[in-house]
Formats: C-alpha cells, sequence, structure tokens
C-alpha cells in the first residue's frame, strides 16, 4: 500500500500534549488502538510537512 492508495477504512485521529512533555497521535480503527508519541521538535516537523502537502494539494505550494 501506498500513500495513494486508497482505502475504505474509518479511523480516529486525536491529537495532543501528553503529562510527559511530548506530543501525541493516537489513532484507533477497527479495535486497533495507536499512540505514537513525538518531542515538541519533531511535531513542529510533522506540522510543517502537514501544512506543505496542504499547500501542494492546492496547487499553491510556495
Amino acid at each position: 500500500m501506498s500513500i495513494n492508495s486508497e482505502r475504505d477504512i474509518e479511523a480516529n485521529l486525536q491529537i495532543g500534549p501528553t503529562d510527559k512533555g511530548m506530543v501525541r497521535l493516537y489513532i484507533e480503527a477497527q479495535g486497533v488502538e495507536i499512540p505514537m508519541d513525538f518531542t515538541p521538535e519533531e511535531a513542529d516537523e510533522i506540522a510543517a510537512e502537514i501544512i506543505a502537502s496542504a499547500e501542494i494539494a492546492r496547487g499553491t505550494s510556495s
């Protein structure tokens, strides 16, 4: 499966800080729970990648 492969799977995504100073992405789908913890710096990098991808998807990359 690649990033361009479509799947018909419902998932919930929660994002928030942990009590350990990390940023957690928590994904829940079909009985599977995936907590992923990142340092604030890593979270900043992920956020920048999401924003850049959204700009490209809109066709307005700068």
